[in-house]
């Protein structure tokens, strides 16, 4: 049976409307992303929760127990309003920022990092969402500078920006600074501002990372292994690599991997690698084309709207979406200096969850079926609804 015989298109519920305004299309590919990570972290988690100590579906119930509240976070996110969904994004802003000043004082460090705050039992990361919280309480304040003549949301916007940076770089956190930086950069080229605060981003950007390249030896080391394998120990890369040509066209097949008995975070960091032996060329290039899909579909929607809101935060949250899974994609296949980064909806990582479930359903909800002409084919509206 039609799923839409279950809705009319007089009914004016608000499941009703959201069925026939939401992008299915977005969201049946945000759906299959859901089905192949718990695939995945079925398959790649048991060795790893061997190796620590715990039962084998230890990481696989944790799993599942954030990406319920996710889900339900997606779905009811999309449902709302954009005037709903920036004040939900500025409570969660400061509520994020809040417990990112507790970190140094009661975090908990992991592998030389204060990130996280142990709560119920569970470990979450302050951060992650907040990340998608800034990129819409960051564009409301581009939007409203062009509505408002005496508002300066950029300036505001930037506060928000440097404080949060400042509060990652405490952590540190050093690969998140770099996409939300980027992301940033994305909603300023998005809002039209003049070309030089991109410049001065990219100097930023460029200062930062030489900062971290002498100020930390970790970084340092990374950079140096990617640049000369032989100046250092790449077991992860080489483990990695191995992995992809293990696969080959079709793989070998659901748990029948090896080498991720030998790779420390293959339910989460390196999980594309176990996507690429166990499910080989074919489906690990269909779970990339996902990813592709659903930011092109993304800004095919950004072209087809009028609201300056809309264009700059949706934008903002494809970029740091792509991003992210570009980052990890291209770690995993050494295109790139490793970085420890989840891949979206893919990688076991309960904060992250929460984060990519509210950032998708800001892009549902953002994306929504609305009558409009478009900004290629008339002026961008100012007013945010």
């Amino acid at each position: 049976m039609n799923v839409a015989q279950f809705f009319s298109r007089t009914d004016k519920s608000v499941i009703s409307n959201w069925f026939w305004t939401v992008d299915k299309g977005a969201l049946v590919s945000i759906f299959a992303l859901i089905v192949y990570g718990l695939i995945l972290v079925a398959t790649a988690s048991p060795s790893v929760a061997l190796r620590i100590g715990v039962t084998e579906n230890h990481f696989l119930i944790r799993h599942i127990v954030f990406l319920i509240p996710a889900l339900i976070m997606m779905i009811g996110v999309s449902m709302i309003s954009p005037r709903n969904l920036w004040r939900l994004a500025t409570v969660i802003y400061i509520g994020g920022i809040l417990a990112m000043l507790l970190i140094p004082f009661v975090g908990m460090e992991i592998k030389g990092a204060k990130r996280w705050l142990h709560l119920l039992g569970l470990g979450l990361q302050p951060s992650e969402i907040v990340k998608p919280a800034f990129a819409i309480v960051a564009a409301w304040l581009m939007a409203m500078q062009k509505e408002r003549e005496n508002f300066t949301g950029d300036l505001y916007a930037a506060g928000l920006y440097a404080v949060f940076v400042a509060l990652l770089l405490l952590q540190p956190d050093f690969g998140m600074t770099m996409v939300v930086t980027c992301m940033f950069a994305t909603q300023i080229f998005l809002a039209g501002l003049r070309f030089r605060y991109l410049a001065i981003m990219f100097l930023a950007g460029l200062c930062l990372l030489m900062s971290a390249y002498y100020g930390f030896d970790h970084v340092q080391s990374r950079i140096d292994r990617f640049m000369n394998p032989a100046a250092g120990d790449n077991f992860q890369v080489n483990k990695s690599l191995e992995s992809f040509q293990n696969g080959g066209i079709l793989g070998t097949g659901p748990g029948q991997g090896s080498v991720k008995m030998y790779l420390p975070d293959a339910h989460a960091d390196f999980i594309f690698s176990v996507a690429g032996e166990e499910l080989g060329f074919i489906f690990t290039f269909l779970l990339a084309g996902l990813f592709l899909f659903i930011l092109l579909r993304g800004f095919n929607h950004l072209m087809d709207t009028e609201d300056i809101f809309t264009i700059i935060a949706c934008g903002g949250l494809l970029a740091m979406i792509g991003l992210q899974a570009l980052v990890h994609i291209c770690s995993s296949l050494n295109l790139i200096p490793t970085k420890g980064m989840t891949l979206p909806f893919i990688s076991y990582g309960g904060t992250s969850l929460l984060s990519v479930g509210f950032a998708f359903g800001a892009v549902l909800s953002l994306t929504r079926h609305k009558k409009r002409s478009g900004i290629v084919k008339g002026k961008t509206r100012k007013r945010i609804r």
